[in-house]
């Protein structure tokens, strides 16, 4: 066997929506844990040296488990017959900070997350439903650590493939979009940007990005602004709630808190309630990639830092943001970080891009050096300085800044 081959996660699967047909890992056939459940064990797939090993384990399902402890990635293919939704079991030691696990499904990031369960195996379900077809998948301990008397390690006992739910039986849920092999556009560090979310779009703005609201902006217009060389974000608010927008009456009053300082009627949402906010947002982000947008700005995402009314923590944040730029994602968006300074480098490597308002003013522009570090964009906005007092200190750390009027109309002042 080759060195590569012996470094791959081999992974080759079939599933229909209501029964298993046959399928094998490395020549063996996996164990079905449900009757439409296809389950690959992390005993049956293959890891170099470098990165792990199958290791005995009495909590993991057949008592033993994949342990990852490199850098190395895993890869394979998952083939399946239905649309079908992926989940990893896995379990984390900490190490100096709690190990982070990646599945990359047809080159998108399609889930990072922290595993900070040690002692039970905690399941991690992806936003992408996979397609019918093959797909490649690749597995990755982000961070490995080894410290004094410990290492920072996960443990993955299994894979599981789930049909979809079916639209015809779940009609109150959004559908949500295959993953798909197509690049994510992710702006370059530098790039000329335009805001405008106020007043008669201009699309006369000499730059390369135009960042504008999703629902006052066609399709027709981001057609045209593409046409003329630009790529488009739709600027949506994901962690407030806005009176007047199209969809204000689909949000339940048990997620409204507490008013946004300065905004009348807009109110903070509860974030742990996903299960009610996720089918509104990943309406949103289907118009968004339907209009043809290249990314996303998901707007109000620090209500942990904020009187929301919620009793928020920065665990319950982390875990909204992520889900945004794993939704994002599996519809084929960039994903930018709007403000959460605080969090930014917890999630740089769930974000492609980063936008800030007023940094320079508050001097806390050095908390979006891991954007920059990691080669990605980030954008500035100030309102109250002028140019001269913060361009330089932008050109020189990499940054996109511009002055710009908190109505956000079309003017702007840039740096060049």
């Amino acid at each position: 066997m080759s060195r590569g081959a012996a470094a791959a996660l081999l992974v080759l699967a079939t599933l229909t929506a209501a029964t298993l047909a046959a399928a094998t890992i490395n020549g063996v056939a996996p164990r079905a844990h449900a009757r439409a459940n296809l389950v690959l064990e992390g005993e049956r797939l293959r890891v170099s040296a470098a990165s792990g090993r199958v290791v005995r384990d009495a909590a993991a399902t057949g008592r033993r488990a994949l342990l990852l402890t490199g850098t190395g990635t895993a890869r394979g293919r998952a083939r399946v017959t239905a649309p079908a939704r992926t989940t990893l079991v896995v379990r984390g030691s900490a190490c100096a900070g709690a190990p982070r696990i990646a599945l990359t499904i047809d080159g998108t990031r399609a889930l990072t997350r922290a595993v900070k369960s040690a002692r039970r195996y905690t399941s991690l379900s992806a936003a992408a439903t996979l397609a019918t077809g093959s797909h490649a998948i690749a597995v990755r301990l982000l961070n490995p650590h080894r410290g004094a008397g410990c290492r920072r390690t996960v443990r993955v006992d299994r894979l599981v493939l789930a049909p979809a739910p079916a639209s015809s039986t779940t009609p109150a849920a959004p559908s949500t979009p295959t993953a798909t092999s197509a690049p994510i556009w992710r702006p370059a560090p530098g790039i000329s940007w335009q805001w405008q979310l106020t007043g008669t779009l201009d699309l006369t703005v000499d730059a390369a990005l135009y960042d504008v609201d999703l629902f006052d902006t066609s399709a027709a217009t981001v057609d045209a602004l593409h046409r003329a060389g630009r790529h488009v974000v739709c600027y949506l608010d994901a962690g407030t709630y806005e009176p007047g927008r199209p969809d204000s009456a689909d949000y339940p009053a048990s997620v409204l808190g507490a008013e946004v300082e300065g905004w009348p009627g807009e109110r903070w949402l509860d974030i742990r309630r996903l299960d009610l906010l996720a089918p509104i947002i990943e309406r949103r982000l289907d118009l968004c990639r339907d209009k043809g947008f290249d990314g996303v700005e998901p707007d109000n995402v620090d209500a942990y830092a904020n009187t929301s009314g919620f009793p928020l923590s920065a665990a319950d944040q982390l875990a909204f943001n992520r889900f945004l730029a794993a939704a994002a994602h599996a519809r084929g968006l960039s994903a930018g970080l709007k403000n959460d300074l605080d969090q930014a480098a917890a999630l740089e490597g769930d974000f492609d891009w980063a936008l800030d308002e007023q940094c320079y003013q508050y001097d806390e522009c050095q908390l979006l050096a891991p954007f920059a570090r990691a080669g990605k964009a980030v954008l500035i906005a100030e309102y109250e300085l002028a140019p001269e007092a913060f361009c330089a200190s932008a050109r020189a750390a990499g940054y996109s800044a511009i002055r710009k009027r908190l109505d956000l109309n079309a003017w702007r002042q840039t740096c060049q």
